[in-house]
C-alpha cells in the first residue's frame, strides 16, 4: 500500500508537506520521497529507505533544506516514489497509489514506440514510471491521465507537480480516496484527510471516482468531472485506514465501532473480557463490549519505544516471532480467563495462531476469535494490501483440504455463503487449525451496514470475487 500528500501554497510549503505525508506513516514501511518545486531554484528530490526507520527521522533534514512553494510526497510499501521525470509535458515529478495488472501488456505496446525503463532490483518494472509513461503517450497531461485511468487493469491514483500547479486524479472507481484541504495560503490533496486538520487546513472535497482536478494557491479547478460509477474499498474502513480518518464522510472509527456491535448481535458467547488485537482491532473490541456489556480490557499491551517501524526479517517464522515480540502480556487479566478477541481480519492466520497460543501460555482458559470482516477468498486486484496471492490464505489452505482439490468459482462461490454448510464448516476448520476456542466472522451484509454506504458504491472484491 502506500499513501501520498501535496501542497500548493503561497508560501514555503515544506513544513505541511513534511507532516502532512509523516500522517501517512501507516500506509507504508519500505520507501519515502519527496519532491518539491520553487519558481527561482526549480525542482528539488529526495528518496529514502524507511524499512527500519519512521519518515520523520529520515527527513527531518530535508524539512529544513528544501524550499517551495509546491510539492509532493509519498510514503510507500514497494516502489521508490514520488518520481521527477523530464518528457515532452516538461519537468514533473509524480506520485501513484494504486495496481497494475496488466503492466507487461501495456509496455510491450510503449516498448514498440521505442520507450526505455528503468528496472527495480527485483526485476519488475516502476509501475509510478510506467503510469508516466503511459501519460506522455499523449499530447498533454490530462489526456494522458484519462489514458492511463481508461487502460490500467486495477486501479491508479495520481499526483502530478509541474510548475503550474498540481494535477490531482483520482482512480476510475474511486477504489482509494483523494481528499482536498483548504487554509487561506493554499490547498492540499491527501489519501488521510485527518492528515491536513492540524496544519491549518479545514476539510473543502472529497475527489470523485475518476475525477482530475488541478490545484493551485488561489483554487482548485476541476478539469475533469467525477464518473457515477464507485466501487471505494471496504477494507480502508475495517484495516487500512487511521481511526481519525473519513472516508465518503463514513468515519472510521464509527464504522469499527458499528462493526463490533453488530457482532455481538449474533454471538452468544459469554466472555469474561472483550479485546481488541492492536491496533486496528481495538475500535471493533470497544463497539462489541459496549453492545454486550461484558468488561473490555487489554490482556496485552503493545511496546512502541522501539518497535516505530515493522523490522521484516527474510523468513515468515522470523517474522512472526517478532510480531509476537511486541505483545506484553498482562498476567492477571489472561490468567483463567475467558478472552474474546477481535482482529480486523485472519489472512494467513500464522500470527493469529501465535497470539493465540501466547495467552494459552499465559493461562488463558479459552480463547474466542471475531474478525471485523468476512473471511478473505480473493487477493486484492485492485491495490497492494499485500502481495499474498490465493495460495497465501488460510481460506483457500481449508477450501483445498475441504474439496480434495483447487476449488472453481462456483465452489468459492458456495463457502461465501454464511448460511451454507460449506461456509460452516469451512469456519470450523479454521478455529481448529488455528488453536481458538471459537471463531465467527463478520457477515457481509452487516459490514456493508457499518459503513452507512449502499453496497453498489462499496468493493467487496476479496470477500465475494464480485467486480
Amino acid at each position: 500500500m502506500s499513501g501520498f500528500f501535496g501542497v500548493v501554497s503561497k508560501e514555503d510549503c515544506v513544513f505541511d508537506l513534511f507532516f502532512g505525508t509523516d500522517y501517512h506513516s501507516h500506509l507504508g514501511t519500505r520507501r519515502a520521497g519527496m519532491v518539491v518545486y520553487d519558481p527561482e531554484t526549480g525542482f528539488d528530490k529526495s528518496l529514502h529507505n524507511i524499512e527500519n526507520a519512521p519518515f520523520r527521522t529520515k527527513f527531518m533534514s530535508e524539512s529544513n533544506s528544501m524550499k517551495g512553494t509546491m510539492g509532493i510526497a509519498c510514503i510507500s510499501d514497494y516502489e521508490a516514489q514520488p518520481m521527477l521525470l523530464r518528457s515532452k509535458h516538461g519537468t514533473f515529478a509524480i506520485s501513484t497509489v494504486g495496481k497494475i495488472n496488466n503492466s507487461d501488456e501495456i509496455v510491450r505496446d510503449i516498448l514498440k514506440g521505442d520507450g526505455h525503463f528503468f528496472e527495480m532490483s527485483n526485476g519488475d518494472i516502476n509501475p509510478t514510471e510506467l503510469v508516466a509513461a503511459i501519460i506522455d503517450q499523449k499530447d498533454n497531461l490530462i489526456d494522458g491521465i484519462k489514458y492511463a485511468q481508461d487502460i490500467i487493469d486495477g486501479s491508479m491514483s495520481i499526483l502530478i507537480l509541474t510548475p503550474i500547479g498540481i494535477y490531482a486524479a483520482r482512480d476510475k472507481y474511486g477504489k482509494t480516496p483523494i481528499a482536498i484541504g483548504k487554509k487561506n495560503e493554499g490547498f492540499c490533496a491527501a489519501f488521510e484527510s485527518f492528515s491536513y486538520l492540524n496544519l491549518g487546513y479545514h476539510h473543502y472535497k472529497e475527489l470523485g471516482p475518476g475525477e482530475i482536478a488541478i490545484l493551485t494557491p488561489d483554487e482548485v479547478k476541476t478539469l475533469v468531472a467525477p464518473g457515477d460509477k464507485m466501487k471505494i474499498c471496504t477494507f480502508l474502513w475495517v484495516y487500512y485506514g487511521y481511526p481519525s480518518s473519513s472516508y465518503e464522510g463514513r468515519s472510521v472509527e464509527k464504522m469499527r465501532n458499528i462493526c463490533g456491535a453488530l457482532l455481538a448481535k449474533r454471538d452468544d458467547v459469554k466472555p469474561d473480557i472483550v479485546a481488541g488485537i492492536p491496533d486496528s482491532g481495538i475500535a471493533h473490541a470497544v463497539g462489541y463490549a459496549n453492545e454486550t456489556g461484558f468488561p473490555y480490557s487489554r490482556p496485552f499491551i503493545k511496546y512502541t519505544p522501539t518497535w516505530p517501524r515493522s523490522f521484516m526479517p527474510s523468513t515468515q517464522t522470523k517474522r512472526n516471532l517478532i510480531a509476537k515480540m511486541k505483545l506484553l502480556p498482562i498476567h492477571d487479566l489472561i490468567n483463567a480467563k475467558s478472552l474474546l478477541l477481535i482482529d480486523d481480519s485472519i489472512v494467513r492466520g500464522t500470527q493469529l495462531r501465535e497470539t493465540t497460543d501466547f495467552l494459552y501460555e499465559n493461562g488463558a482458559k479459552e480463547v474466542h476469535i471475531r474478525t471485523a470482516c468476512p473471511p478473505l477468498l480473493y487477493p486484492c486486484k485492485y491495490l497492494n494490501f499485500t502481495r499474498s496471492d490465493a495460495n497465501d490464505l488460510i481460506t483457500r489452505k481449508v477450501i483445498a483440504k475441504l474439496e480434495g482439490e483447487e476449488p472453481d468459482s462456483e465452489t468459492l462461490k458456495s463457502y461465501a455463503d454464511p448460511d451454507s454448510e460449506k461456509y460452516k464448516k469451512m469456519v470450523e476448520m479454521i478455529g481448529e487449525e488455528l488453536h481458538f476456542t471459537s471463531l465467527k466472522y463478520h457477515r457481509l451484509d452487516d459490514m456493508i451496514e457499518a459503513t452507512g454506504l449502499p453496497e453498489e458504491k462499496l468493493c467487496t472484491y476479496c470477500w465475494t470475487g464480485n467486480e
